[in-house]
């Protein structure tokens, strides 16, 4: 073993940076030589890389983003990308290639295993927590308190003026950002891929009028935390319902790539850390085609297979919390 590559793919998620630091350090502290390839697959395609020293990571822990640069590649959706990619490994002499990112990422990662010999490791980094082998994916703790310091001063001035807003919050295609927001604001209502779908919005938008009769009747504001992706048409279309069937006047806030944002949070830097250390470890202890996670207080190890095809839905209990807090409501 004498040369580690790692780069970064996908959506960037907070802490990454603490993870390529940790795999440097760790590879300066076993004499490897660390490989970053930037701007995610396109860059191990088109054959971006450098060298990568304990001078350059040392003062990136706070940061948010990615030194590496990240970005979608089309190309690994190809067998001549993913080649190519291949390609690149063996002519840097790459021993281990470490993918820090989401699903499409691993499934890049995967791709390449079928046509490269050497050692694979994939790190969850992604702010949507949507992928099993791991309790939470380095950035879900940062992008859910800068969600949830968003709506309290949303709720603010939504108390101020006894209004109704719709905030939509990141995902992807999971309500765990939307649920663990939701309950930690106290949203009056949270609409997401659990407990929706578009075949019952007209019934759902019912249910909104009726808890927000009655909030209001109380005087206070009301809150509906929204999943991106889900509600057809949109925040937009949601509030035009409400308005059109209850003659309700909202306000819509997108938190959008806020959430992507932002010096991450102790949790997800000491994350990173553990998981960027970890994949060393697993590399020098021969594993391979593997996703390095944290379940359950312990470091695991989980096939990228059933990574890839194991879905993470949002435990029951949120949902079930939720629900019973919106049946207040609708007494």
């Amino acid at each position: 073993m004498k040369k580690v590559a790692v780069l970064t793919s996908g959506g960037d998620a907070p802490a990454m940076n603490a993870a390529i630091r940790a795999i440097t350090l760790s590879c300066n502290y076993h004499q490897l030589q660390c490989v970053g390839f930037y701007h995610g697959y396109n860059g191990l395609i088109d054959d971006q890389c450098a060298e990568i020293e304990h001078f350059d990571v040392n003062p990136t822990l706070q940061q948010g983003g990615t030194i590496l640069k990240s970005a979608r590649c089309q190309a690994m959706l190809t067998s001549e990308g993913v080649m190519q990619a291949c390609n690149t490994l063996r002519k840097h002499e790459i021993d281990a290639l470490i993918v820090i990112g989401g699903d499409g990422s691993l499934k890049g990662l995967q791709a390449i295993k079928q046509h490269w010999e050497k050692q694979v490791i994939g790190l969850p980094g992604t702010i949507d927590n949507d992928l099993s082998g791991t309790d939470c994916t380095i950035g879900f703790a940062t992008a859910v308190t800068t969600a949830t310091h968003a709506i309290d001063k949303i709720r603010d001035t939504a108390n101020a003026f006894e209004r109704i807003f719709i905030v939509e919050v990141m995902g992807r295609h999971s309500g765990h950002i939307a649920f663990n927001v939701g309950i930690a604001t106290g949203a009056e209502a949270i609409i997401s891929f659990e407990n929706f779908s578009a075949d019952q919005a007209q019934q759902k938008v019912a249910e909104l009028l009726r808890a927000i009769d009655q909030q209001q009747n109380t005087h206070g504001s009301f809150l509906i935390v929204l999943a991106e992706n889900l509600w057809p048409g949109g925040a937009q279309a949601l509030k035009e319902s409400l308005s059109e069937q209850g003659k309700v006047d909202c306000a819509i806030c997108i938190l959008g790539h806020i959430q992507r944002g932002g010096s991450p949070v102790p949790e997800d830097r000491n994350l990173g850390t553990e998981l960027g250390l970890a994949s060393i470890d697993a590399i020098l202890a021969g594993k391979d085609n593997v996703m390095i996670g944290r379940a359950a207080g312990e470091v695991v190890a989980t096939p990228l297979d059933q990574v890839i095809n194991t879905a993470k839905p949002v435990s029951a209990h949120w949902v079930s919390a939720h629900q019973r807090q919106l049946t207040h409501y609708l007494k």
